[in-house]
């Protein structure tokens, strides 16, 4: 059996897709969805998504990371499936969809996606640096200087250090540019290694410079290897509301696999 997927990037974090509306993938092959992602024996990507049916909402969207496990939240990856979504028919310009941390809302405007985040109340204090949760987990530790500096090595204490070790998390490096403009650099769990970009991870990035003080703003204009993301929210009494995500999706290439 030959199955068609389509391959999406979203500031360079990029993502192999499947229409599985007939649920003929086999989401529980670890092995395989590994070896598709695969940059050397497979099509290569960050992650893999499946868009399986949906009875309350326009579809929903499963998320696997690299190494072939199902994954939590992923920004970028959902802003490729509202993008995937409308280029494969499913929605015109508006979606409402399902994912790991619930139903989520997105627009589209040319190849721009905004999408909804999950609200974030729970922020916590490790030193100078803070944890919180945007759909995927995110430790934020500001640095002196960026370009240069190791993600992979310092990213990887980080996330297999004893307190995170067992669930793993995603972590971010933070460079502030100015009160509305940081450069960040992201080592993702699931993917064990630095990508170009992580959508929940800039989140994350953009609630903890307002939590900290570093900002004022609530328009935070983020850049990261791969490109520029945006985050717009609300702070409130509870943490934020009202996040968007937004950012460039792109379609890179068709095909198909045998299985």
């Amino acid at each position: 059996m030959k199955i068609k997927f389509q391959k999406y990037q979203g500031t360079g974090n990029d993502f192999i897709i499947i229409d599985n509306r007939s649920l003929k993938f086999p989401t529980t092959n670890t092995k395989l969805i590994k070896r598709l992602c695969d940059r050397k024996i497979g099509i290569g990507s960050d992650g893999l998504i499946v868009i399986n049916p949906s009875k309350n909402t326009d579809f929903d969207m499963l998320y696997f990371n690299s190494d072939g496990n199902l994954g939590s939240m992923c920004g970028n990856g959902a802003r490729c499936s509202v993008k995937f979504a409308q280029n494969n028919d499913f929605i015109e310009t508006k979606a409402i969809f399902n994912a790991f941390d619930g139903n989520h809302s997105a627009t589209i405007t040319g190849n721009m996606v905004y999408l909804s985040m999950k609200n974030v109340s729970d922020i916590k204090t490790f030193g100078k640096d803070l944890f919180l949760d945007t759909g995927s987990p995110h430790y934020v530790r500001i640095v002196d200087e960026l370009d240069n500096f190791d993600v992979c090595n310092h990213g990887r204490k980080v996330r297999n250090s004893s307190l995170f070790k067992k669930k793993g998390i995603n972590v971010n490096f933070v460079k502030v540019i100015s009160e509305s403009e940081f450069n960040v650099r992201t080592y993702e769990r699931g993917v064990e290694n630095e990508t170009l970009s992580c959508g929940t991870g800039v989140t994350a990035v953009a609630l903890a410079m307002y939590n900290l003080g570093i900002t004022k703003s609530k328009h935070i204009k983020i850049n990261t290897r791969g490109g520029i993301l945006t985050v717009k929210f609300i702070p409130t009494n509870y943490g934020f509301e009202k996040i968007i995500l937004s950012g460039d999706v792109d379609l890179v290439f068709k095909g198909e696999f045998a299985l």
